[in-house]
């Protein structure tokens, strides 16, 4: 029979009566404070459990969850199927609901329980997402997968952990019930009920092709053949600046591997922070999963996914940033004329497979009825909707469409010890789907690679073969002619990507890092070529990555006021939220000198506008974005009609390739652009009824909490970007991810000879649950720019006075 046991150490048994009153009072005026946990009753406080392992389970499942400040959850075991068991049960206590909602998406579902209209995420309707779902499912795609051995298919200590994870939210939602669950989101709903493995498996599917099919479900579900036009040649736009941003949610991260020539101790040193969406499935959970002499690690992974994909081990710490690479590419496809499911290949026609789906839709009355959509697709992959004409079809080749193996890579890293082993792990599995690996190791040795599963379409083929894209997909490739078909590698684990030898890659003791660009700059000093050109050839570089590379030099030589030079764990955490705004540092002068000389400025409808006001606020801002930084939205407002309203060009020093970090800079005075953005924004902010000296934290917040940074665009390192009401219903199935995102999971940590020292901050904290203690706690961390100082050692997790441990066996 199924059991949960807390428990508590033989030493606090003698003082459990005196004590527990004292320890609930503290813990809960902690946790009222912002800085620990609640726990459930003043009972709950004094159940500070010993840390003896979880007793063996047999053929069952046994493990124990340690929780400690913010409810952050160590997870012990002594087999990979109870590591998996206990994580799978800490998960569901923390986020059921979401978790229970990308389910009942990937099975296909949506329609029926929840109507075919809704928009899913703000990209499909239900009845879209269902369609490119049941394809999948009715496709047998994750089953075929799963059937291969490994490396291609899981490891089985893996296939143990995702059957762990899989009972273990099952027995939360079995002991809990349904109709009993904490989160009001999804309490009491019929689409709420236990999970499968291949429902794991479908989610890291899912993730996996994120940036390429899963991207394109709305156009994938609804091709019909010959239903549009064919593009006509797209219109000229005026160019924005070489490295300038255009304006767009900033989703990607930074990251950076610092080595023993530039930190002050000489050891190994890592700042990971991903920029992801605060809504959805696309949140870290932060955890530690421990089998005693087998695997130790601490970090975070993405929602659903049983491991820690941003973390370290005691040996090796290790992040990832999203890779500038193509990961899918396009094909056009000329069709046989007067069969517009028929294209030709070399002259020769091939038929298009066509599969029948079948969705069941909730009406508004709650009847069910079907709706049947038919799925095209051809040798590369799914057929879009996009601009099938009579003449040509487009479809879409993913380079990860046969990539189960990012699980194997990712756990295998969770047990490495050094970069040898990351490398090894890497070559190995080749499963990283869409990142640059970013790491360190306690020799302060440092590694940046694009080890992710890139199109392999080599320079001669993108000369020959390119054609114009189309607005907003991927790389446009011929494919008429087998000429033209993606090649492989002899080291390559599968046909069509590149191998590790054409992997750009740079191991340095200095640091390598990265912010989203391509890897020419992964070093300032040393930059990268001769890797394939769709890896990236701009080397030009935005905002963002230019200030990264600048905080680096900065902290290196001393010159950014934190102390002698060379980083220490303090000078690491004040630089990651010391809020620089790289546009405001190269452009906010120009801007105040501008409007100095000319007050009154035409808006862009042409009407004139008083701005002196506003210059004076300029003119007293820091160019910080700190959460009472005053003038910080009104060059938010500015930075972006820069770009809405492109007219002529504004820089004043155009980008020069021997001054990558700060060119291009300056604004120029009499830019029609830049009068025009600043009168519009005066305009603007008077419109909304917001102050000109308005603070970030006054119109950027989360659940009321002021939230510091800005969009990465304008150049904040620290990239984040809300609304005055994100997260203030909750975080779960919104309607636009883009509500809020940026910052997240924050971790800097030095690999010293003693162990890991480790800082970290999960900013929207481990619940997307409003009603729980742990949804906002670490937002009010992250608003006073306060971080949590990692438990990772046995003595350190037993020192915690709210321990709490809940041991489960079945």
């Amino acid at each position: 029979m199924a059991r949960t046991e807390k428990l508590t150490t033989h030493q606090q048994r003698s003082q459990i009566k005196r004590l527990a009153s004292g320890v609930a009072a503290l813990c809960l005026a902690s946790a009222i404070a912002g800085l620990l946990p609640t726990p459930a009753s003043a009972a709950d406080a004094a159940n500070v459990a010993d840390a003896s392992g979880p007793t063996a389970g047999g053929d069952g499942y046994s493990a124990q969850i340690r929780r400690t400040e913010y409810g952050i959850p160590h997870i012990q075991a002594h087999d990979f199927g109870g590591l998996g068991y206990g994580y799978g049960y800490a998960f569901a206590q923390d986020n059921l609901c979401e978790l229970a909602d990308q389910v009942v998406t990937l099975r296909g579902e949506r329609s029926r329980f929840l109507g075919p209209d809704a928009f899913y995420q703000g990209r499909t309707t239900n009845l879209e997402s269902d369609t490119y779902h049941q394809g999948l499912r009715q496709a047998g795609t994750v089953r075929r997968l799963l059937d291969r051995p490994a490396p291609l298919g899981p490891t089985a200590e893996l296939r143990q952990m995702v059957e762990g994870y899989a009972a273990g939210y099952n027995r939360y939602l079995h002991d809990t019930g349904v109709e009993r669950l904490p989160d009001a989101s999804c309490r009491g709903q019929a689409w709420v009920g236990p999970i499968t493995a291949e429902d794991i498996w479908s989610l890291v599917y899912e993730l996996n092709t994120s940036s390429g099919t899963s991207s394109l479900q709305q156009s994938i579900a609804t091709a019909i053949p010959g239903a549009q036009a064919e593009p006509s040649a797209a219109p000229a736009a005026a160019a924005a600046p070489a490295g300038g941003p255009g304006h767009g949610p900033d989703l990607g991260s930074n990251g950076w591997a610092l080595g023993r020539d530039v930190t002050q101790n000489q050891d190994g040193m890592l700042l990971a922070n991903p920029h992801l969406p605060w809504s959805g499935g696309m949140r870290f959970y932060q955890v530690q999963l421990t089998i005693p002499g087998v695997m130790d690690v601490s970090g975070a992974g993405l929602y659903g996914t049983p491991v820690v994909e941003i973390g370290h081990t005691r040996g090796l710490a290790f992040t990832e940033t999203s890779s500038f690479a193509d990961h899918a590419t396009l094909y056009r496809l000329p069709l046989v004329p007067g069969d517009p499911t028929s294209y030709l290949v070399d002259g020769k026609a091939v038929p298009m497979d066509r599969r029948d789906v079948r969705v069941t839709v909730r009406g508004a009355d709650g009847t069910l009825s079907t709706v049947s959509r038919t799925l095209y697709s051809s040798r590369f992959g799914p057929v879009l909707a996009d601009h099938w004409s009579g003449t040509y079809a487009y479809a879409v080749r993913d380079a990860n469409a046969e990539n189960l193996r990012s699980m194997n890579q990712w756990l295998a890293l969770d047990r490495a010890q050094s970069l040898g082993e990351l490398k090894q792990a890497a070559n190995t599995y080749q499963g990283d789907p869409w990142n640059y690996t970013v790491a360190t190791d306690a020799t302060g040795e440092t590694y940046f690679t694009d080890a992710s599963n890139v199109p392999h379409v080599t320079d001669e083929q993108l000369e020959q073969c390119r054609l114009p894209e189309l607005h907003d997909l991927p790389t446009l490739l011929d494919g008429s002619t087998a000429a033209c078909d993606p090649g492989s590698d002899p080291d390559a684990v599968v046909p069509g990507i590149f191998g590790p030898a054409n992997h750009p890659e740079l191991a340095r003791t200095d640091y390598v890092a990265n912010s989203n660009n391509n890897p020419y700059l992964a070093n300032a000093s040393a930059p990268l070529t001769g890797y394939p050109s769709i890896y990236g050839t701009d080397r030009g570089l935005a905002p963002r990555p230019q200030l990264g590379l600048q905080m680096i030099a900065d902290r290196r030589d001393g010159s950014d006021g934190l102390g002698a030079p060379g980083f220490t764990l303090p000078s690491l955490q004040a630089t990651m939220f010391g809020d620089r705004n790289h546009g405001a540092e190269l452009g906010r002068d120009d801007v105040v000198a501008m409007c100095r000389a000319n007050p009154v400025l035409p808006a862009g409808d042409g009407s004139p506008v008083d701005v002196g006001a506003a210059c004076d606020v300029l003119a007293g801002w820091s160019t910080r974005d700190d959460a009472d930084g005053h003038g910080a939205v009104l060059w938010e407002r500015f930075y972006r009609g820069l770009f809405r309203h492109y007219v002529d060009p504004f820089v004043r020093v155009p980008y020069d390739p021997a001054q990558p970090l700060t060119t291009p800079r300056g604004i120029k005075g009499d830019s029609v652009t830049a009068r025009h953005a600043l009168a519009d924004a005066v305009q603007q902010l008077a419109k909304d009824g917001t102050a000109l000296d308005a603070t970030i934290g006054d119109v950027q917040r989360w659940a009321g909490i002021p939230l510091h940074g800005c969009d990465g665009t304008e150049g904040c390192f620290n990239a984040v970007e809300a609304s005055a009401t994100s997260g203030t219903t909750g975080a779960v199935r919104p309607a636009d991810l883009t509500d809020a995102y940026g910052t997240g999971f924050v971790m800097a940590t030095e690999l010293t000879p003693a162990g890991p020292h480790t800082r970290t901050l999960l900013t929207y904290g481990e619940s997307v649950n409003p009603g729980s203690p742990h949804y906002t706690d670490q937002t009010a961390l992250f608003s006073k720019k306060r971080w949590v100082t990692e438990r990772f050692t046995e003595a350190e997790i037993k020192a915690d006075p709210c321990l709490q441990i809940t041991r489960l066996h079945r």
